[in-house]
Order: C-alpha cells, then sequence, then structure tokens
C-alpha cells in the first residue's frame, strides 16, 4: 500500500484491475491482522511524500504521467552486515511468500481495507458524526455482504467515506490516482521517510513509490531501505537530503543500493529519472518608487516536486540583481506538497523558529515543526493571498507572518487546514483520508478560519518595514 501525504489535488499511472472471479462474504479480521500493512507517512518529520495529500478546495486533476522507459538491468550484491535473527530471516520470507498480488485481491478485501484505514487514521475536525462505535457499526451493517462486481465494491466504499460527513474524506478511482506523477520530488518515483531502528539509530525507508514508475520498474520495492546514492553512503543524512541526492536532470541515470525488506540481500539499481513537474516559479525584478529601487517578485503557483528548487534559484538571482524587499505571490495558490511548503518556510525563517503545529489521533501527527537551518533569505517579505490562498500556501503565509518575517496583503486566505493522507487500495485505487489539522505558530487553528491579511492593499515600503519592526518588539518583549 502507498500512503502520499500532501496538499494536492490528485495522483502514478495505474492500470485498473479488473473484478476477480473469486468473491466470498466480506469478513472483517483484526487490525493487526489485516492482509495489507498500513503504514502512515507523514510530511512533518522528513518524509517527502508523493503523497501527504492535503488536498485542494475544489479537487482537480493533474495532467497524465508518461510512460517510463526501461533501465538497465540491476547489479545484486551480497547482503551487508545487519542484526536480523535467523527467526526475522524466516519470517520475512514467510511474508514475501504470502503477499497478495493484485489481481488476487476480492472485492471484499477492498472494502475491508478502506474501512480499516478509517478506523485507524480518521479524525473528526468538527462534524461529530464519526464514533468508533458508529463506525463499527458500519462493519457490522456491511459484514457478510456478497459484492460481485469492483464498482459495486468501489460504491460501497464511497458510501462508507460520505457516511462520515468530511469532504475531503473520498474515494479516488485507479484513474484518478494515477494523476500523481508531478508531485514525485526525487525524479525517480519513490518516497523516503526516516524510520528508527531497535538500537535507536534511523533507517531510510521507502514508504511509498509510483506503480511502475522508475524505480518501481528497476526493482525498488515499498519497505526497502536505501543505504547509498551514486556510491555516496547515506548513513546519518535526512530524508530530504537523500531525496536532493537523487534529483537531477530528467532522462539522466542515478544508482542507487537498498537493501530488501528488513533482512534481505543489498541491491545497486541503475535507474533513469523521468521528471514530470513543471515549473511553478515566475519571477522578475521590478523597479519602484518612493521606495527601494527594486523589488524582487516571485510567484509561486503551487507546491510541487520543483517547488523550493526552483524558488531558490529565482531568489538567489534576484538579490544578485540588487533586490532590496522580496514580494512572495500565493494568491491562487490550492496547495501541492505540504513538506516543499515546510522546505520553503525554513527558506526564510531562523533555525528553532515554529513553521506550524500539527494536532491528530495518531501520536506521529501530533508535532511542532521547527525550521533547522539558518534563513537563505533576510530581507523584508511581502506576502500576497486571496480566498483561494489554501493548505500549503497557508501554512507558508502564516509561518512567515507569526515569526515576524512578512507582512500579508490581500484578503483573507481559504482556511483549509486539514492534513489528508492518500492511501493505495490494492487493485490501485484509493481513499483520501482526514487524518490531521495545522496550527499556525501563533495556536490559530486554519481550518475554517483562514489568514487575516494585514493590509487589504500593498502599503509604502517604509510601512512594512515599521510593520516588521514592531512585530519583532514585541515578540521579544
Amino acid at each position: 500500500m502507498r500512503i502520499l501525504l500532501c496538499n494536492c489535488n490528485s495522483p502514478p499511472s495505474l492500470t485498473p484491475i479488473p473484478p476477480t472471479p473469486l468473491q466470498k462474504p466480506l469478513s472483517f479480521l483484526p487490525g493487526a491482522a489485516v492482509w495489507t500493512k498500513k503504514t502512515l507517512i507523514t510530511a512533518l518529520t522528513g518524509a517527502l511524500s508523493l503523497t501527504l495529500l492535503a488536498s485542494f478546495p475544489s479537487p482537480s486533476l493533474s495532467r497524465d504521467s508518461p510512460s517510463f522507459q526501461s533501465p538497465r538491468p540491476p547489479q545484486v550484491s551480497n547482503p551487508l552486515p545487519d542484526r536480523c535473527t535467523e527467526e526475522e530471516i524466516e519470517e520475512q520470507l514467510q511474508q514475501d511468500k504470502v503477499e497478495l498480488k493484485p489481481e488476487f485481491v476480492t472485492n471484499e478485501e477492498i472494502v475491508q481495507e478502506a474501512w480499516q484505514i478509517v478506523n485507524d487514521s480518521f479524525l473528526d475536525t468538527g462534524r461529530h458524526r464519526w464514533s468508533p462505535q458508529s463506525w463499527e457499526q458500519k462493519k457490522e451493517d456491511i459484514s457478510g455482504t456478497s459484492i460481485q462486481t469492483r464498482s459495486k465494491a468501489h460504491e460501497l466504499i464511497k458510501r462508507m467515506l460520505a457516511s462520515l460527513g468530511d469532504p475531503y474524506t473520498r474515494f479516488l478511482s485507479p484513474a484518478e490516482f494515477s494523476k500523481m506523477a508531478r508531485y514525485d520530488i526525487t525524479g525517480i518515483g519513490i518516497n523516503i521517510r526516516e524510520v528508527s531502528d531497535d538500537i535507536g539509530g534511523v533507517k531510510l525507508k521507502v514508504q511509498g513509490l509510483i506503480l511502475d514508475g522508475p524505480a518501481h520498474t528497476a526493482g525498488v520495492r515499498q519497505g526497502d531501505e536505501v543505504i547509498a546514492v551514486n556510491g555516496e553512503d547515506v548513513l546519518g543524512k535526512s530524508a530530504f537530503e537523500v531525496s536532493s541526492l537523487l534529483q537531477g536532470p530528467n532522462e539522466t541515470f542515478v544508482t542507487i543500493k537498498v537493501r530488501h525488506g528488513n533482512c534481505g540481500p543489498t541491491e545497486s539499481l541503475e535507474i533513469q529519472r523521468q521528471l514530470v513537474a513543471r515549473t511553478p516559479v515566475f519571477y522578475r525584478l521590478e523597479q519602484v518608487s518612493n521606495g527601494p529601487s527594486s523589488v524582487g517578485y516571485t510567484r509561486l503557483k503551487e507546491f510541487n516536486a520543483l517547488a523550493r528548487k526552483d524558488l531558490v534559484i529565482a531568489m538567489k538571482r534576484l538579490q544578485d540583481m540588487g533586490a532590496s524587499y522580496f514580494i512572495l505571490d500565493l494568491r491562487d495558490n490550492l496547495g501541492g506538497l505540504v513538506q516543499a511548503g515546510i522546505e520553503i518556510a525554513k527558506l526564510f525563517l531562523n533555525k528553532g523558529e515554529t513553521i506550524i503545529y500539527t494536532v491528530g489521533r495518531d501520536p506521529q501527527y501530533q508535532n511542532n515543526v521547527v525550521a533547522d537551518t539558518a534563513p537563505l533569505v533576510t530581507l523584508p517579505v511581502v506576502v500576497l493571498v486571496n480566498n483561494r490562498t489554501a493548505s500549503a500556501s497557508e501554512i507558508v503565509a502564516s509561518a512567515l507572518h507569526d515569526n515576524c518575517r512578512a507582512v500579508l496583503v490581500g484578503e483573507r486566505t481559504f482556511g483549509k487546514g486539514l492534513i489528508q493522507s492518500v492511501f493505495e487500495l490494492r487493485d490501485g485505487s484509493g481513499v483520501v483520508v482526514t487524518v490531521g489539522k495545522y496550527v499556525t505558530p501563533n495556536h490559530l487553528d486554519i481550518n475554517g478560519n483562514g489568514i487575516e491579511p494585514d493590509y487589504r492593499n500593498l502599503p509604502a515600503w517604509s510601512d512594512v518595514a515599521q510593520h516588521l519592526s514592531r512585530c519583532n518588539s514585541l515578540r521579544q518583549g
């Protein structure tokens, strides 16, 4: 199962699986016994998700991902020394043997998996239509039902999700789920997360990948540990650092070494990058009167896989051209990858300053996300917002505003402060589930409220400087 954490609209190229002829009455298993292993991926702990899909206010589809060329043959190497016992190795082998293929997944099991995901992860954000008891009753209502076709299973899942009363928790058909490649931040179709091991260390695990994407075609599988990139050991590196190492020009090759599973052999794989995203950044230098001699204007249309890299290039070029202020235009930016938004906020904030707080049922969604590096940009910033500034855009706007790094100008933002996870079901379809919400550094609940700007119209540049100075004085006092 793939999970994507993001703020975007839709999803890697999957082929719908025809209904299996083998049907049986729906029988639910305890959460621990469900045949699929559910792993939540948070974009707030270094995971660069193909999906932390906190969805757009008005869902729309991205363009189709192209087919990927087959890479060169992989090279298998001997297992690295590890801490796996013989029992753990045998358990891994048994798990590999019983793993179900998509074409053998029954309609009942697809419905069961969707029910279990909601049961484990869904956060009711105020409609009060969900409770463990009511959801358990939903399971009882459909237990024993024979579902004859895959389309009937999908319709049943849609009705289950609709009963939650959450407009952002929804079903994705295989075709809809196959539209997410532009949010691949690595360029090879994988999502990496930092995972603690049993002796206090950290491993980098593949927690999601695009089906039939470059990495998947080369032999990478979910749960593999990333050991090296282009011969460079990644021990001690963050998920974001390793994802950056994987990036490169379109259709060039990168070699990664992975360990399959927890105790399997290592394998060096040469993978051809296949970038789908287009740059979301537009920038120019403007000359102004009655103020600084030049202002660097940057418009960010969405938070996709190229957003941070291209924004850094634009900011550096504008600074070299003499910009003494920046305008960051987030109007009509409905969101995208949450992690991209967090990394962009870090470009402006001092180390240790809070970017966003998160709240959720699962402890992994109860976080204080802070900047961990020195800022790239220290010049004053004006952020332009409107009523279509949403999700990841609101995270960036509030982070810069509440830390006295920017003045907000325009209209109240949309107010989309929920965290969605996109879970892939075993037939190539998926479910988007609300799993948490965002709270600004000044402890404002974004969802349903939005962020009120400081000014409706662009103020004088002297007023911008005075506003930020007063903000910092109050903050320090």
